[in-house]
């Protein structure tokens, strides 16, 4: 069998391919994300990022976050809080990796500071309820990029490492 036309044969460009973006996690924490309910302020989500798009991270513009707690301890009170806004990470805080010429910053978050911008007390959470948030890369031609919109082989592979999801689980 062969091909009946020459242009089945013909190179695909793929430098004319739309292309996108996502924020790369270098170093993965292991235990998983907690916080201390009793040192909030002392214990935190440390992640390092890497802004990956075209041209070494050049199209990279904003990381923005949003956050919400899910409340699994109904003993407390019912204090679940839907998506609130918490935090824009502009480009110009990522400095370029000296060896993947990327650009790379860490993203902390305290349980403090997850707490506040979910407008709860700490008498309204207990060891078992979490705060998750999400991040949607922003670009500067007018594109972001989320797990909504990203497939699985970006969020949940082990070399791309990109899954724009964090869950934040109290403890203790």
């Amino acid at each position: 069998m062969g091909c009946e036309s020459p242009l089945e044969n013909e190179r695909l460009d793929e430098f004319s391919f739309e292309q996108g973006g996502y924020m790369r996690i270098v170093n993965f924490p292991i235990p998983a994300f907690t916080v201390s309910k009793a040192n909030l302020g002392g214990t935190k989500l440390e992640v390092l990022h890497e802004a990956v798009t075209p041209n070494k991270g050049s199209l990279f513009s904003s990381y923005d976050l949003v956050i919400r707690f899910v409340d699994n301890t109904p003993a407390n009170g019912t204090n679940s809080v839907a998506d609130k806004a918490f935090r824009t990470i502009p480009s110009s805080s990522f400095t370029p990796d000296a060896t993947t010429g990327y650009p790379r910053a860490t993203m902390t978050v305290t349980g403090q500071e997850a707490l506040t911008a979910v407008g709860l007390t700490a008498d309204q959470i207990a060891a078992g309820d979490r705060f998750e948030i999400r991040g949607t890369m922003k670009l500067s031609n007018g594109k972001s990029f989320n797990a909504a919109n990203t497939g699985v082989n970006i969020t949940g592979g082990a070399f791309y490492n990109s899954p724009f999801f964090y869950r934040v689980t109290v403890a203790n």
